[in-house]
């Protein structure tokens, strides 16, 4: 089956074409980060002008580059949500609409299960079940994964989400915009023994994360060290950055370490744009290593956004004879575990 991907969520259009029995033949990715770094975050309607501007030419050159015509396409998949409505409605408007030219079926799919499911593009896949742990700048979810569609939640964050929590943190040392990798970078310069913030819900039992207390602490810790200028001094703010960094990564490992005990599962996937974070490869690799468990995650630009997962998991779904009926339907917010299973 030939499946055109588009992805158009929040701040990147990603357009791609899977092809179920040779794999990915072509992606591309569009970036809103200039757009929005003169605010310091995405701003809904600046982000589905662009995605009006951009996606058509992608699928254009997408399909150019595979070597296809549209009317080769057995069906198209497209993000349906969660994320922003309006973004979400350029792609569900513009599939539809291509789909009912080229007389193919379309389907929509789910955000967070394409970012679950983007391992799956590599040369050696994780079999299932497995632990997948989400980690974006909009959600922080542990999973317990059987197969596609038969997901169950284990644990999730209560406030802020992960990727979120460095963003903010970012924002606190005067960091550019995308926040996040700009304090991953600067925390390569840091003393990881200087200081040490607090491993959030760590003591006590369960799967759930809270990021908000951490947040605080890093705030705290750039206020008492603020002396003449506005910020730290250099060291301390990358010293500082390496604490935050830290503390999130070993949190996300306690937690993984107790959701593989739970499930008695051997593997564990880590997806979304924070799986692209270097020290947290690090120390689940570490982590897992200790009792024999195996950690698999997406290569480096399928991390972020993109079209090739929802190709792909739009694929699957078809495959099992899944389809959209004429209505256009987005969602802000979609439970993952409400998905169905593949028959």
């Amino acid at each position: 089956m030939l499946v055109l991907g588009v992805e158009t969520s929040c701040d990147e259009t990603g357009v791609a074409v899977y092809d179920s029995d040779r794999g990915l033949l072509a992606h591309r990715l569009y970036s809103q980060v200039a757009i929005h770094a003169e605010y310091g975050g995405v701003v809904p309607e600046l982000a589905s002008r662009d995605h009006i501007r951009k996606s058509l030419p992608l699928i254009e050159e997408v399909l150019a580059a595979s070597g296809i015509k549209g009317n080769d396409l057995d069906a198209i998949a497209y993000t349906a949500g969660p994320g922003l409505i309006g973004a979400l409605m350029v792609g569900a408007s513009l599939s539809r609409a291509l789909a009912f030219g080229w007389g193919i079926p379309v389907i929509g799919v789910h955000h967070m299960e394409g970012h679950l499911l983007a391992p799956m593009l590599e040369e050696k896949p994780p079999a299932f079940p497995f632990v997948a742990l989400l980690v974006s700048g909009g959600h922080t979810l542990l999973v317990g994964v059987e197969g596609i569609g038969r997901y169950s939640i284990l644990g999730e964050s209560l406030d802020d989400a992960a990727g979120e929590a460095f963003d903010k943190a970012a924002k606190m040392l005067d960091l550019p915009y995308p926040g996040g990798p700009a304090l991953a970078r600067l925390a390569e310069a840091g003393d990881i023994d200087r200081f040490r913030f607090p491993r959030p819900m760590t003591d006590r039992p369960g799967l759930d994360f809270s990021f908000s207390g951490l947040k605080t602490f890093t705030l705290n810790t750039v206020n008492e060290h603020t002396l003449d200028g506005p910020l730290p001094e250099p060291q301390t703010m990358a010293d500082i950055a390496c604490a935050f960094q830290e503390a999130v990564a070993q949190t996300l490992a306690i937690k993984c370490r107790r959701a593989l005990k739970q499930t008695g599962y051997k593997r564990l996937v880590i997806a979304g744009g924070v799986s692209a974070n270097r020290r947290l490869r690090q120390v689940l690799q570490s982590e897992l290593a200790r009792f024999g468990a195996s950690l698999f995650y997406a290569r480096q630009e399928f991390c972020t956004d993109n079209g090739a997962m929802i190709a792909y998991a739009g694929c699957q779904r078809l495959m099992a004879g899944q389809r959209d009926d004429d209505s256009v339907q987005v969602k802000a917010r979609w439970p993952l575990d409400t998905l169905p299973p593949l028959n």
